[in-house]
């Protein structure tokens, strides 16, 4: 870590959460509309001039439109006309089309939600006071519909197969915590969203453990990921010989999880799985294969022992003096060739960092410290309703020399803003026991349900 000391008249306390792959954060986020509407994230670069980044995300409706009829099978596309689903009985025929028209329906009323305009742009929700603001949210009424529609409707059917430690079990007290815990919470958690009844699940979790592959089936220092594959890809055979559910979408309305360096390897086991499921990875690299359109972000959450850093628990005091300007914690790839010069007087100690996910985004949120976030090609979490900006510092790697200088130039003022929204984002981050509302655990389930509205089967 580097411990900077600011010889300045204002002094900041940020975290530098450096993941080196290449250059900035490139936020690709999701639109979920069964129409996308198109839109553009716009990053000025001073005398570079603009660059522009097409996305789709969720914003309100373009007006005129009818949006609230069901959705037809006609309108389906065809990689999801398949004739396991047109050749399925007539009772699963209907009520599958029951089911697609629950999702028709929650897209309408979300689409509702993100076309009202008004002159305000925060919204409070009555039930506990909780505060939405478009500062920090890309259309709060949108994510808040979104975010009740799915806790009415979403179901997930997680599969029994498979035997412990590689299926139904993960770590939960490492690096690997994220995908433990997840694990757990949809086998043993009392969440509402776990059915047992498959034909009323919107998504099929497949819940095994690459982090537990790589413990019991990876020979070290091999490099050797074939044994991954070989499980990923008998697994996915035997539930989809017993089960008919993956043939009816070649997996598109199934998801696996993954916080492992490996996991994006893993799922290249089966190209289904691959190319056309849900992943849920903390390695979001999109440079190796990360589809933001359909996968999703995992942050990487480090429990030590278990539990979070007591230090990092709650947050911390209002107005307590912090005296340095930034502090890094990370480590310098040896085949980017790049290294920090020193700002004031250095304290340098070196951490690993070798795929772009790093707890240390989370923890710098826990410890209310801007995140400034030198990576390229990193999807960042829930990028689909936050808007990292509003809470984070993203530097470009060529801007390095100039750090002190970019940090500097922070103003009281936007520091200020910048810990609100910190703020404001922290119960998003935090992993519950048991679970709570808005918590990463639901976090992550949303943005699986955003990724399920698009996927529209064959009725």
């Amino acid at each position: 870590m580097v411990k900077t000391k600011s010889s300045d008249g204002i002094r900041v306390s940020i975290v530098l959460s450096v993941v080196f792959s290449t250059s900035i954060a490139v936020v690709l986020v999701l639109g979920f509309f069964s129409q996308k509407i198109e839109v553009f994230f716009r990053f000025d670069s001073g005398s570079r001039g603009e660059s522009r980044v097409k996305i789709a995300e969720l914003l309100a409706a373009a007006p005129g439109r009818d949006e609230f009829r069901a959705v037809i099978s006609s309108e389906f596309p065809p990689r999801f006309n398949s004739s396991a689903c047109t050749t399925m009985p007539a009772a699963a025929r209907r009520a599958n089309n029951e089911l697609e028209q629950g999702v028709a329906r929650a897209r309408a009323a979300i689409r509702k939600a993100a076309s009202i305009t008004t002159n305000s742009s925060v919204i409070t929700i009555k039930n506990n006071g909780d505060i939405l603001s478009s500062k920090i949210y890309r259309n709060p009424r949108a994510f808040y519909r979104s975010y009740m529609e799915m806790e009415r409707r979403f179901k997930i059917f997680v599969y029994e197969e498979g035997d412990l430690p590689l299926v139904h079990d993960g770590p939960c007290k490492d690096i690997y915590s994220s995908e433990g815990r997840f694990i757990h919470e949809m086998e043993h958690g009392t969440n509402r969203f776990r059915t047992r009844n498959a034909k009323a699940a919107h998504v099929y979790f497949l819940p095994f453990s690459v982090a537990w592959m790589v413990k019991y089936l990876y020979n070290p220092n091999t490099y050797e990921l074939t044994p991954l594959k070989e499980f990923v890809s008998d697994y996915v055979r035997l539930i989809s010989t017993k089960h008919p559910f993956w043939n009816r979408t070649q997996g598109a309305d199934h998801f696996m999880l993954s916080c492992h360096d490996w996991g994006p390897r893993a799922t290249q086991g089966n190209p289904f799985l691959y190319n056309t499921s849900i992943r849920v990875l903390c390695n979001a690299n999109s440079s190796e294969g990360f589809n933001p359109q359909k996968d999703v972000s995992l942050p990487e959450i480090h429990l030590y022992g278990g539990s979070i850093n007591p230090k990092l628990r709650l947050p911390p005091k209002p107005n307590i003096a912090r005296p340095y300007l930034a502090f890094f914690a990370g480590g310098v790839q040896a085949q980017s060739g790049l290294s920090f010069s020193t700002i004031g007087k250095a304290m340098t100690m070196t951490f690993n960092g070798y795929e772009v996910a790093s707890p240390r985004i989370v923890e710098a949120i826990y410890a209310e410290c801007i995140p400034v976030i030198l990576s390229d090609h990193y999807v960042l979490p829930f990028s689909d309703v936050l808007k990292w900006e509003a809470f984070s510092i993203q530097v470009e790697l060529y801007d390095i020399p100039r750090l002190k200088e970019i940090l500097m130039a922070v103003s009281e003022e936007k520091y200020v803003e910048l810990k609100k929204g910190l703020r404001s984002v922290r119960r998003h981050f935090v992993l519950n026991q048991p679970v709570d509302r808005f918590d990463v655990f639901h976090m992550i389930l949303h943005s699986v349900w955003l990724r399920r509205l698009n996927l529209r089967s064959v009725v």
